[in-house]
């Protein structure tokens, strides 16, 4: 799918205050279904993030991925989304995230491969004006010489996509690895150190503000394809607080897969 085709859309921009982390989680699956109803288009939505979370994939086993009493202590959320992909480990200060929603015949007919590295593409663009030599890791990461810098996931449903992506700003990896089991055992024979070899956070690569690297990112995507600002509707917001409270917030959908 080339570029014309995302130009051809009419991309519209979602860039709110600090929102809580079920309410995001709600937010990317009221945006998709909208978009895929055709009520709304094509939506780069960045996150702004109220407090601190760990987020697990769809598929993810919660007590695999998360150390329940580390999360506890830190105070820290643990919330599932609807797409697959790996746990994030969320401070506000220190990610930047964003979601896509966009009709499905923008990836139509590409492989998950291809499509992740179209959606990111504009992203990587961005990086390099911000002198980072960023390159699509197949499948869903964005990395550097330096490390990793980002994780993607999508989901596609009911006429749309979703593609959302956590890039570390900045990272605590001593806290991390207190939350987090995955990354003990990547890294339980070497220092905690070795944590930010394996993300190297974009601060350290741009010495640029969050906010800057974020609008450098949303100049990009303006740049590629168009982009108007835009606010959730009334209707689309209340939808997502209802399913933040009933779902995303439940102990039977975070612990769904056990």
């Amino acid at each position: 799918m080339s570029h014309d085709a995302w130009r051809r859309h009419d991309w519209q921009l979602i860039h709110t205050g600090p929102q809580a982390p079920a309410l995001h989680m709600a937010l990317d699956e009221v945006l998709t279904a909208e978009v895929g109803a055709g009520r709304r288009p094509p939506t780069l939505r960045v996150w702004e993030w109220a407090s601190p979370a760990v987020v697990i994939g769809r598929f993810q086993s919660l007590r695999n991925e998360v150390d329940a009493d580390g999360a506890v202590r830190h105070g820290i959320e643990v919330v599932r989304r609807i797409s697959g992909g790996g746990a994030m480990f969320i401070e506000p200060g220190n990610t930047i995230t964003y979601s896509i929603c966009a009709p499905l015949e923008l990836v139509e007919g590409l492989s998950f491969q291809e499509s992740y590295e179209l959606m990111d593409r504009w992203v990587i663009a961005a990086l390099a004006e911000v002198g980072i030599e960023a390159s699509y890791q197949p499948l869903n990461d964005i990395t550097s010489p330096a490390g990793k810098i980002a994780g993607a996931a999508q989901a596609r449903r009911a006429g749309a996509v979703l593609h959302h992506v956590t890039m570390a700003y900045d990272i605590d990896a001593g806290k991390m690895l207190e939350v987090l089991r995955i990354g003990r055992e990547k890294l339980s024979d070497k220092a905690t150190t070795s944590a930010n070899k394996r993300v190297d956070p974009l601060r350290s690569q741009t010495g640029l503000p969050r906010a800057q690297v974020i609008e450098r990112m949303i100049g990009s995507f303006r740049g590629m394809y168009g982009l108007s600002a835009d606010h959730l509707r009334a209707d689309e917001l209340g939808r997502a607080e209802r399913l933040a409270a009933e779902k995303f917030s439940s102990a039977e959908w975070t612990g769904i897969v056990p």
